[in-house]
């Protein structure tokens, strides 16, 4: 016997077949604007959840015409054939927001990326000689100018960079690292982890909060392989504490003909105190204290794409270049140009504030907040969104791992009395063309205008008055 009931057997005897949806007049649409094997594969998708709660008894009968189900299917096509990956708006007010693509790539760099990469490109060929050379060269002389360092290469991200780096020093033998170093990244990644991944030992050293050279200069065997400093870019400890500089480092180093790696993570190539910003190790100060190699990020502090940028001592980087490894952690070539050409946005100190959208965003000042989160507030009321809008002082934050604990003064639009839950309201502004994200905080949306440029907040405007139409939108 059937498992199902006689009414939902009925219900399914009712539902239409493929064909007969694709044949009718309502799919012509659909087949005209997508491709036939995806129109198919939508109605065989929808037709399955019909199925499927005609026999839960879930599904009402009125909704099984073939106009109300072809409905459903172009909302599936929608959902399939729109981009996944798309724009969005920030106005969390966390600058580098892992979640949103962290850094903002600068109108340069994309203009590189249409003029250089929509055909062919001498990404690893020499336009003097007409031989194949490394792809990383485009890049090499920036980071001799910008860091002091001998050679450079760039790879995937900064946790390939330590991963490449450690494989070739020191696979088979023991680094050394201080506890208190030993960091945790996003998604669950480990220094240890990482460590073990290349082949090196870990031998931890010092404890938790306070590090001292001896610790590290008696931990040194005839297995060493390399002494390596972590900087925490992602946590501070406070309080008690005590770790060894990178110069006295350096210098137990070539002491004990070790070389020295310094992963700095958020790679500052200025001093970021002009932020009131403390604590972030500059990387042309670590060439300068003689680290042998040093890595960091090129989409945190620098404001460009994904990379692990690695520099320093000419024979090491050359070592590193030749490491099998390299090959599988290497970039592309559009990853290549958009961090050459953020590179040499830096290269004019004037310049660099205004072109570099992550710079820009951490240099604006309260007045220029304040007047965006007026606007933003005053053009809410005038389209007709309905709530309550209000300009409140709040903070930014640097985010991406960076600068943990250090807070931006900025301007907020809290919004408030809008007729339905902040997470139903948070969803409704990531459906909005282009999705915005905000910050939820108890009974309030907050919007900072910090992260937002100038026509976004013409963008925010529109979509509240889109979402926050009646006190009843939220029914």
């Amino acid at each position: 016997m059937s498992d199902v009931s006689l009414p939902s057997q009925e219900i399914l005897r009712k539902i239409p077949a493929v064909t007969d949806l694709l044949n009718h007049e309502k799919c012509e649409p659909l087949l005209a604007a997508n491709p036939r094997e995806i129109v198919v594969s939508s109605i065989r998708a929808i037709l399955d959840e019909v199925r499927a709660g005609a026999i839960e008894g879930t599904y009402p009968e009125s909704e099984l015409s073939p106009e109300a189900i072809l409905g459903r299917v172009e909302l599936e096509l929608i959902r399939r054939m729109q981009v996944s990956h798309c724009r969005s708006v920030n106005a969390t007010g966390v600058i580098l927001h892992t979640g949103l693509g962290r850094a903002v790539v600068p109108e340069a760099a994309m203009d590189a990326l249409r003029e250089h990469c929509s055909r062919y490109s001498l990404l690893a060929t020499s336009r003097e000689t007409g031989k194949r050379r490394d792809r990383d060269l485009h890049i090499e002389w920036l980071l001799q100018e910008l860091t002091g360092c001998e050679r450079g290469t760039v790879v995937n991200n900064n946790a390939g960079a330590t991963l490449l780096i450690l494989n070739t020093l020191a696979e088979g033998k023991e680094v050394i690292c201080s506890r208190g170093q030993m960091v945790e990244i996003g998604g669950a990644f480990r220094i240890p982890d990482v460590m073990e991944t290349s082949g090196a030992k870990l031998v931890e050293v010092g404890t938790t909060n306070r590090t001292h050279l001896r610790d590290y200069e008696n931990a040194i065997t005839e297995n060493t392989g390399a002494l390596l400093r972590v900087h925490n870019s992602n946590f501070r400890i406070v309080g008690f504490t005590a770790e060894v500089p990178i110069e006295d480092l350096a210098a137990l180093g070539r002491k004990r003909h070790l070389p020295v790696v310094d992963d700095l993570g958020s790679g500052a190539l200025f001093d970021f105190a002009k932020f009131d910003f403390e604590d972030e190790p500059m990387v042309r100060h670590s060439i300068e204290a003689g680290a042998d190699v040093v890595c960091f990020s090129a989409d945190k502090l620098i404001g460009s794409a994904q990379g692990g940028i690695i520099c320093g001592n000419a024979d090491l980087i050359e070592r590193i270049r030749k490491n099998p490894f390299a090959r599988a952690l290497r970039v592309d070539k559009m990853c290549i140009t958009v961090i050459e050409a953020t590179l040499k946005l830096f290269l004019d100190e004037k310049k660099r504030f205004e072109t570099i959208p992550t710079l820009r965003m951490l240099n604006r000042k309260l007045p220029d907040l304040e007047k965006d989160a007026e606007r933003l507030c005053d053009m809410a009321k005038e389209k007709g969104a309905y709530g309550t809008f209000e300009v409140e002082d709040g903070f930014s934050q640097l985010g991406g791992g960076s600068i943990p604990g250090q807070n931006l003064p900025t301007k907020v639009v809290s919004v408030t009395g809008i007729g339905m839950s902040m997470e139903k309201f948070a969803m409704k502004l990531r459906m909005n063309e282009p999705a915005i994200v905000a910050r939820t905080q108890k009974d309030k949306m907050y919007f900072d205008v910090r992260t937002l440029e100038h026509d976004e907040v013409d963008i925010v405007a529109e979509a509240l008055a889109k979402i926050l139409v009646t006190p009843a939108c939220g029914i």
